[in-house]
């Protein structure tokens, strides 16, 4: 076990539901079996509120087991918003929830697993690791 901190994304849950075959589905097997899972409760929402069905809904609730379940401190959404105007100030426009997201994993020192390319724009400013 590499033991690696990996803050897994929407983006990547949504692609490992939809198609466990997938390469993206088969890294994240390796990620599960190899390293520490952290889920940020702002993703746990996300994916609750795509869900399709009680079942679905069900496989969420046990992330609580399986996963480490993070959440912000107090300066959580002040950095999100720094880092959001820097990256303005360089002419890229980024979702706050990316930012903030990034700023949990840099809080935890986890490595970002996702599949929004937001977050190329966002690793070198936020000072981030991705997958």
């Amino acid at each position: 076990m590499s033991g690696e901190r990996i803050l897994v994304d929407t983006s990547v849950w949504i692609e490992y539901f939809r198609d466990a075959a997938s390469p993206v589905a088969e890294k994240a097997d390796r990620i599960l079996d190899d390293d520490e899972v952290f889920v940020p409760r702002m993703v746990l929402a996300e994916l609750i509120q795509g869900a399709k069905s009680a079942r679905e809904i069900k496989v969420i609730d046990d992330f609580f087991e399986a996963f480490h379940i993070i959440d912000q401190d107090e300066e959580t959404w002040v950095k999100a918003g720094r880092l959001a105007y820097e990256l303005k100030k360089k002419g890229k426009t980024v979702p706050l929830s990316d930012c903030y997201l990034a700023v949990i994993a840099r809080n935890h020192k986890c490595k970002v697993f996702t599949l929004n390319r937001h977050f190329q724009e966002i690793q070198q400013l936020a000072e981030i690791d991705l997958v």
